[in-house]
């Protein structure tokens, strides 16, 4: 609550406090009063630490009328007596002066620095050239991976289609064998045993009657019975485009069951 006023260069306040600190301290006997004052400590410290950066940078303040009394001062000039005859001109060998104190604090000769900085420097060759050729790399990498889903998507498809015409031979099949008895819908396409091989069976079956290959009618109980089209005289389908429609079936488990 106090930062401002402890990190006061005038104020001892974080003195004060650290001093009321050492008197609580003789006084602790739990292990929740010695955790507060290690946190009390951590504070403090940082505190302390500021206000010393901010004292530092006042003490390295350059002053420059300071300096120059100074200078003029060491260069054997002293402004409170200055003649009126006085020119006001330097002694001739104030700089000399000067020159011969500075050399007791130079050992060695100053270096110089770039006004501009240094010239930037191009990248190397040699790494120009791996990265070209991780960037070749990850392009070929790339190039590969439509291929190979490619692939993947074509062999899925082949299953589908193949097992589309199994299902379409079955149903052939049946309808061959008893031709004047209707197919029940749920009865082909149920397996008793496997609710997701049902909906597979759903699914393949949807095909046959998107493309025409079969269609789903309703029977007189109002029970959907599926049939071959090419099981009609002449073996065509008389169906237009627009004769179809689209219907979402819901399957729950239980109405599997």
């Amino acid at each position: 609550e106090n930062r401002e006023e402890m990190l006061n260069s005038k104020s001892n306040r974080l003195t004060e406090t650290l001093e009321e600190a050492n008197k609580l301290f003789d006084e602790v006997s739990r292990p929740r009063e010695a955790a507060l004052d290690a946190q009390f400590l951590v504070i403090a410290s940082n505190l302390g630490k500021e206000k010393a950066n901010e004292l530092h940078s006042e003490m390295t303040t350059f002053d420059t009328a300071l300096f120059a009394e100074d200078l003029l001062t060491f260069m054997g000039i002293n402004r409170t007596e200055v003649d009126e005859n006085d020119s006001g001109f330097l002694p001739s060998d104030a700089w000399e002066k000067v020159g011969e104190e500075a050399m007791k604090y130079f050992r060695r000769a100053p270096t110089f620095h770039y006004m501009l900085g240094s010239f930037k420097s191009e990248p190397p060759v040699a790494k120009q050239r791996i990265e070209r050729q991780k960037k070749a790399s990850r392009g070929e990498a790339k190039r590969a991976m439509p291929a190979q889903l490619k692939k993947m998507e074509e062999s899925h498809q082949e299953a589908t289609e193949k097992e589309v015409e199994r299902i379409l031979g079955i149903l052939q099949t049946l309808f061959d064998n008893d031709p004047d008895t209707a197919i029940s819908f749920f009865d082909f396409v149920i397996d008793p045993n496997s609710f997701a091989r049902t909906v597979e069976n759903m699914f393949h079956v949807s095909f046959l009657v998107r493309d025409g290959l079969a269609e789903i009618k309703l029977d007189d109980d109002e029970l959907p019975i599926i049939e071959p089209t090419k099981s009609r005289k002449g073996g065509q389908n008389d169906r237009g485009p627009g004769a179809r429609n689209q219907v979402v079936m819901s399957l729950t488990q239980e109405d599997w069951k």
